[in-house]
């Protein structure tokens, strides 16, 4: 049982830049199966590889579960060693990112526990329906801008609605990995998408029609594009 630690790859644990060997056979087109077994032989520039092709968005994951972005940075950090060293264990290319995934917002939320500045937050009142949300409100909104409506939620609320609805966790996942039961963590994704449609309303109602006298042609609303399909994950 045990034996040796697979070696971690230098470039995690010092500075990240890329490994002196060539990366030609490991470009950015290479089939995820070959980086994967160059990763398993330990091959330096297949590990770069792998850690440049998932990096940049699983820093995104990172970021929406950790307190702050420095907490976040070293998630990702954290989350590849995990990676590179359980990665013997990982045989299905297709799951791959998946499991990646699971690895990095596990390991954001973890991060600095102790001194966390969001802190999680669990109301158990009994949910209520959700009307649906005004669909024309919805394209009015850029995806910067639903976002920042999401960052105001309770924390509770706003860590269930992510993990659901963008990253796909299920409801038993969700309460194994914030330590609550099923019924919480569905009672908070109904919570939290009745406030932000409340959230959704209030903008909507702040759009006010031009005052009597201006000029007869109507503006474009807001002049921005629409909204990203997340929207419709939100409220199904």
């Amino acid at each position: 049982m045990g034996g040796t630690p697979p070696p971690m790859p230098t470039f995690l644990l010092m500075s990240a830049t890329p490994p002196a060997a060539s990366l030609a056979p490991y470009a950015a087109d290479a089939p995820l199966e070959a980086v994967l077994a160059g990763c398993r032989a330990y091959e330096p520039a297949a590990q770069w590889a792998l850690y440049a092709r998932f990096a940049g968005p699983m820093l995104l994951v990172a970021q929406r579960y950790a307190p702050t972005a420095a907490d976040a940075e070293d998630a990702l950090q954290e989350a590849f060693i995990k990676v590179f060293g359980q990665l013997q264990t990982q045989r299905e290319p297709a799951a791959f990112a998946g499991w990646v995934r699971r690895i990095v917002v596990r390991t954001a939320l973890n991060a600095g526990r102790a001194r966390r500045v969001r802190r999680i937050e669990f109301d158990l009142d009994d949910a209520h329906h959700v009307p649906a949300p005004d669909a024309s409100a919805l394209d009015q909104l850029t995806l910067a801008e639903v976002q920042a409506l999401i960052e105001r939620l309770p924390e509770g609320c706003r860590v269930v609605l992510l993990l659901y609805t963008v990253d796909g966790f299920s409801h038993q996942e969700i309460g194994e990995l914030l330590g609550v039961g099923t019924s919480a963590s569905k009672a908070q994704l109904t919570r939290a998408r009745q406030r932000l449609t409340r959230l959704l309303a209030a903008e909507s109602r702040e759009a006010r029609p031009a005052p009597p006298g201006s000029a007869a042609t109507a503006p474009a609303p807001l002049g921005l594009p629409p909204f990203h399909p997340l929207t419709t994950l939100l409220f199904q």
